[in-house]
């Protein structure tokens, strides 16, 4: 390769960045550069291959999407590999050839990768530091542009995380494309196919989850009974005695005695003792393909999602609804944004109060149960998007808009504050403070300073209490932004680390935020002390507590439910019934979820503990269950490379 290659950044047709590299003979300069939602990464790399396109020397430089700094290293001399990344050094004696992996490359990155495994004859070379690249060959497609069309395969490249990237490269194997279901990096000249490729994309993404739903996926078709298991009764927030649950098509058939006798044709599950619980839910979503069966087999079987594009959610409901592909139900949230060089690309972009009017009857007229306001909406609009989202039934949540303070949004009429940072900006910000930017998180070093018992402060909480107002703090990504360091696990995720592949874990070894300057470090500890300090006072006054993590869920949403449970004053019994029953009943969804009664939606999962005394037992899911469909999460994860917690039930079919 050599040359100039120029590619455009491209998140909901609007272009936020570049990725740009030069190539003189074998080495490459490569900067990347985005910014959407007034945040992104902006990277350097500088990159030396051998004649076989393996790279020799490659280094890392600049800032990831929310500021943390990136000084990544490698180099291979003969057969001896060192690397530094965020999780320290690293050696290895390469026996065999090997593509290092950098922890914060660009995705031009993908492209080298797809080269160099298809001049392999398995397809497959090992990584470093760990794992196994493969390439999968996807379809033939052209692309239109300026220059003229351009022939190009789509390949897939897995191994190292979770989910796959998908590459599309020309005839020569150089990258025209980077794709996914939501932006794309495309060459410059070919940005009128954003839309397209993205289109193209989820489609996929969709091929591959249909295959792993249909390996995956248990609908018997007869009556299963599910002996031998105690259940999480929310009416008395303890365990019942061993009972058999007997479930047919979507609901629940029966609650019957442990030892009521089958009746012919039925599916027995030995429930050995163990404990279920009702479907949990996830308030603070984004939900894609990627993450949807994840959050299943988490047992959490509704999601509240806060802001996404809007057609390709309606896609993707319709797609788990139907049983094509595995995921939760879910509640919508309409997103609501004004226009700005800072804006976000979801949902419904507005440039007036008219414009956020007709979004707000756009959402009810489509059956969403609320509007969700953002960053850089006009605060001064806020009241009339209020009037008319209750006076058509919908509730109103959001982020504080820039400009503005929560005390302003409560006096709106917000129904729920969304994210504990943006409650609380208002209280150590400045007027004309832009919070638009990654300023809304690094303000958060001011808050050692706030005495929480100060007159404003209490003022704004018992806005909340007299109200009846509700916030959905997101606690763990509070967590992760003031608790994760360079080189240790993420305090959040030390239970479910080991399971994870290589590529997960390098990332659940790196600080989410710059810490450089001297007295970051204990700035952001003590922020985290009183961000907890705050939701407990929230909580201790009456303020419902809305669990969501805008992480993603599945694994971080138990651990959501635990900090809860560590810093808010919750038992756990209490933070179970919240993130069940308590939620179906805000969501005004009781008479059929929350809860495993008779008649009830068959939505609930099964674990081996007992998670009244200690909620890390959710952690721990040996079955799931939603609308009758059964899943184990040992049959699953492995899809995702990703080592099971548990077991699966013995399950006996009729004979």
């Amino acid at each position: 390769m050599a040359g100039a290659e120029r590619f455009s950044v491209i998140f909901g047709g609007r272009n936020v960045g570049h990725l740009n590299v030069d190539t003189n003979g074998t080495h490459s300069d490569i900067d990347f550069d985005f910014k959407n939602n007034g945040r992104g990464p902006t990277m350097k790399e500088s990159l030396d291959v051998d004649a076989n396109g393996f790279p020799t020397a490659w280094t890392v430089t600049g800032a990831t999407t929310f500021g943390s700094k990136v000084d990544e290293r490698f180099t291979l001399k003969g057969k001896r590999a060192t690397w530094v990344d965020s999780t320290g050094p690293g050696k290895a004696t390469v026996k065999e050839p090997s593509i290092y992996v950098p922890q914060s490359g660009s995705p031009w990155s993908v492209g080298l990768y797809a080269r160099a495994l298809l001049k392999d004859a398995d397809g497959a070379i090992p990584a470093l530091p760990g794992g196994t690249l493969r390439i999968e060959k996807g379809a033939a497609l052209t692309i239109a542009g300026k220059a003229g069309p351009i022939a190009a395969t789509a390949y897939e490249i897995g191994g190292v995380n979770t989910t796959p990237d998908t590459v599309l490269l020309d005839a020569s194997g150089a990258m025209a494309a980077y794709v996914t279901p939501d932006f794309i990096i495309i060459r410059e000249g070919y940005e009128g196919e954003e839309e397209r490729l993205r289109n193209l994309a989820a489609k996929w993404s969709t091929d591959r989850y249909v295959a792993i739903q249909k390996a995956v996926a248990h609908d018997y078709g007869k009556p299963v009974r599910i002996r031998n298991v105690r259940l999480f009764d929310p009416a008395t927030s303890a365990l019942t005695d061993p009972v058999s649950v007997l479930v047919n098509g979507k609901e629940i058939a029966a609650v019957e005695p442990v030892d009521s006798p089958a009746t012919p044709g039925e599916v027995a599950i030995d429930g050995a003792g163990g404990t279920l619980v009702a479907g949990m839910y996830e308030a603070h979503g984004h939900l894609g393909q990627d993450d949807a069966l994840l959050n299943l087999v988490a047992g959490i079987t509704t999601v509240r999602d806060m802001g996404n594009d809007n057609a390709v959610l309606d896609e993707l409901i319709h797609r788990m609804d139907d049983g094509i592909i595995g995921g939760p139900h879910v509640i919508r949230s309409g997103f609501l944004e004004g226009k700005s060089p800072f804006n976000a690309n979801n949902g419904i972009v507005v440039n007036s109060e008219k414009e956020a009017v007709d979004a707000v009857r756009w959402y009810a007229a489509r059956g969403y149960w609320q509007v969700k306001v953002y960053n850089s909406m006009n605060p001064e609009w806020v009241p009339a998007v209020v009037k008319e989202a209750h006076a058509l039934g919908l509730r109103v949540a959001g982020h504080v808009p820039a400009f503005s303070t929560a005390d302003a949004m409560i006096a709106a009429g917000y129904d729920e504050m969304t994210h504990i940072n943006q409650f609380m900006l208002g209280w150590v910000i400045k007027p004309g403070e832009d919070t638009r930017t990654l300023f809304r998180l690094t303000a958060l070093k001011r808050l050692p300073a706030l005495d929480l018992n100060s007159a404003p402060v209490q003022k704004t909480i018992q806005s909340m209490v007299d109200g009846h107002k509700a916030i959905d703090p997101t606690l763990g990504i509070h967590e992760m932004l003031t608790q994760n360091r360079d080189g240790k696990i993420a305090p959040g995720a030390t239970d479910y680390f080991d399971h994870m592949p290589i590529g997960v874990q390098r990332g659940l070894k790196k600080a989410m935020v710059d810490l450089s300057a001297p007295g970051d470090v204990a700035a952001y500890q003590s922020a985290w002390e009183k961000i907890t300090a705050t939701v407990k006072m929230l909580h201790d006054r009456g303020v419902f507590i809305v669990p969501g993590t805008d992480t993603g869920g599945a694994l971080t949403y138990h651990r959501e439910l635990e900090l809860y449970t560590q810093f808010a004053g919750f038992t756990p019994a209490e933070v179970l019934k919240r993130a069940t029953f308590d939620m179906a009943k805000y969501s005004g969804q009781d008479q059929r979820l929350g809860s495993i009664a008779k008649g009830k939606l068959a939505d609930f999962f099964l674990i081996p503990g007992d998670p009244t005394k200690d909620i890390k037992a959710i952690k721990t899911i040996a079955m799931v269950v939603k609308d009758g469909t059964f899943y184990y999460p040992s049959e699953v994860y492995p899809k995702f490379g990703i080592k099971p917690f548990t077991e699966a039930p013995k399950v006996t079919l009729p004979k």
